[in-house]
């Protein structure tokens, strides 16, 4: 392939079934109708996503949201659902994967000028078709079937999105904190060092 170049990549029609785009479309039929759809793509900004994301969930009239990626993009689709899980708490997950057509466009890379070729020539093209996998996760404030493949209930406890901080107490400003003090490194005094190289 080090002699073409991709032009273009489409998703390849699908053969029927709920992928077609009809409504109820994708992984998920039973869908509210006011759910949010997050399509993550390999460049997309997680930041980006995820202030969207958590300001649409914030509305009271949100209440499922769907993260879907495919190909390179599924672990940025995990880390974004799960980011979204430790910033709203109680939410059932529903995950599906499957696979996509995807079809790519070669063109070749035309050669240096040789003898005899014509510079109208028409270009050689070559289409793969390439089966990417699809991942889709669905983050509901309501209460889903959990008998569904895919699910899992909402975290019991979720830990907080950042350590805890440690205790204060007040102490003058030269005293070191409780368990501060064996901790520190030993400072020789300035004019230690000069008698030791003396001696």
């Amino acid at each position: 392939m080090e002699n073409f170049r991709k032009v273009r990549s489409e998703e390849a029609p699908a053969g029927g079934g709920a992928e077609e785009g009809g409504p109820g479309s994708g992984p998920f039929a039973d869908l509210a109708p006011g759910a949010v759809h997050m399509r993550v793509k390999e460049g997309s900004k997680i930041r980006n996503l995820m202030a969207f994301a958590t300001a649409s969930m914030a509305q009271p009239a949100t209440r499922a949201i769907v993260f879907s990626g495919c190909g390179r993009a599924t672990t940025k689709t995990v880390t974004c659902a799960e980011i979204l899980k430790r910033r709203l708490a109680g939410l059932h997950q529903v995950t599906r994967l499957r696979y996509r057509s995807v079809r790519e466009v070669w063109q070749s890379l035309p050669p240096g000028p040789t003898e005899g070729q014509t510079p109208g020539e028409p270009v050689a093209s070559l289409s793969v078709l390439k089966n990417v996998p699809s991942l889709a996760i669905l983050l509901s404030k309501d209460a889903l079937d959990p008998r569904q493949p895919g699910y899992q209930p909402p975290n019991p406890d979720p830990g907080p999105s950042s350590p805890p901080a440690a205790p204060t107490s007040k102490r003058s400003l030269g005293e070191p904190a409780a368990g501060e003090g064996s901790a520190k490194r030993s400072q020789p005094e300035p004019g230690a060092a000069d008698e030791d190289r003396t001696t």
